[in-house]
């Protein structure tokens, strides 16, 4: 399965970090906030992407051509004037990056992606926001279903005190649960092919008219994920993320466990898909 990343908006609510650079090349950490989502599928077994460039996207082809030439351990031999690269220190990974449009909607980012797909169900997410996603539950469940499109359903961030009152008076201030806020749509979709076929063109938003349009069919299903999910649209939820990631448990940095989260038994992902889709 490829994964595509949405990677070509203008990323103003970030300004002016995003005055010079796109968006998903914010730094949390010292690594843009792209490499992070790569580093969460990768974890899960993907390795193939497709990124949809807009905005700045020569930023990020050559920070992609930089990190794969110059990322971890060089060996520089003057006499022989060669350069050695230790690939181990590294992720395996191979990333198409496919210029979109500088004013396209995501909806038209996505139809112009598929060529790049094929008749092949892929993963799409948004190149701003990091969760730590069972990326293989999602995958089985999508599968169970039988649908065209699935995404992952998570709880927006609680941002506000809440209040118990009695007329005037306060009689219980807390901040706010995030499971007492609705269901928002968190991206992280795994999507059939066909779903191309509801994007009228580049001016299309993807949440509008084709997302909209399979839920009326009965098309599109939602993968409940109860755990972290962050978007990063302010400076304040850069801040955030930033003070997740220095102290050392940042929910979202899933890749240290690499090997006991790819050995997943076939018969468990099939008895979890039966048990999610119910």
């Amino acid at each position: 399965m490829k994964v595509v990343i949405l990677a070509g908006g203008l990323g103003t609510r970030l300004a002016p970090e995003t005055e010079t650079i796109p968006k998903p090349m914010v730094e949390i950490g010292g690594r843009p906030i792209l490499w992070h989502i790569m580093m969460h599928y990768y974890q899960y077994g993907f390795s193939d992407f497709v990124i949809a460039l807009g905005y700045k996207g020569e930023v990020i082809k050559k920070y992609m051509v930089d990190y794969c030439h110059l990322e971890g351990n060089i060996t520089v031999d003057f006499q022989s004037k060669t350069v050695a690269k230790d690939k181990s220190d590294q992720p395996n990974w191979k990333v198409q990056l496919v210029e979109t449009g500088l004013s396209t909607n995501t909806g038209g980012r996505i139809k112009r992606i598929s060529p790049y797909i094929g008749n092949e169900p892929f993963l799409l997410t948004w190149g701003d926001g990091v969760s730590n996603v069972n990326l293989h539950e999602l995958i089985a469940f999508h599968r169970a279903h039988g649908k065209l499109a699935t995404l992952t359903a998570v709880r927006p961030p609680a941002r506000f005190g809440h209040l118990e009152l009695e007329g005037h008076k306060i009689t219980n201030f807390a901040e706010k649960l995030q499971s007492k806020e609705g269901w928002i749509n968190g991206a992280f979709f795994v999507l059939e092919p066909d779903v191309f076929n509801y994007i009228a063109g580049d001016n299309t938003l993807f949440e509008k008219e084709p997302l909209e349009t399979l839920a009326q069919e009965g098309e599109l299903m939602a993968y409940y994920h109860e755990s972290f999910w962050q978007c990063m649209d302010t400076v304040k939820d850069k801040k955030k993320l930033e003070e997740l990631w220095a102290s050392g448990n940042a929910p979202w940095k899933t890749w240290e466990e690499k090997q006991k989260l790819l050995h997943y038994s076939a018969p468990k992902m099939a008895e979890k898909s039966k048990l999610l889709v119910n």
